[in-house]
């Protein structure tokens, strides 16, 4: 499953980080985005970018193009 096919309430567990730039993966696990994470989305944009995920007590945003080198699955 892909970050961009959720929608506002879609509950989703974190399965892995592929792909993208070493140094924006480190940002993301920094930041609690770590496997088996579980999250869900509070807001979108009203263009559709960014999307705010309530993730660990914390509500963080983040860009949908960056977001894709997360591989999720449904919660």
């Amino acid at each position: 499953m892909h970050f961009s096919d959720l929608r506002i309430g879609h509950k989703a567990r974190i399965v892995s980080l592929a792909g993208g730039d070493k140094v924006y993966r480190q940002r993301l696990i920094s930041m609690g985005l770590l496997p088996g994470t579980e999250f869900t989305v509070s807001r979108i944009a009203p263009l559709g970018d960014p999307v705010e995920i309530l993730v660990r007590g914390f509500a963080l945003s983040l860009r949908k193009h960056e977001a894709d080198i997360l591989q999720i699955e449904e919660a």
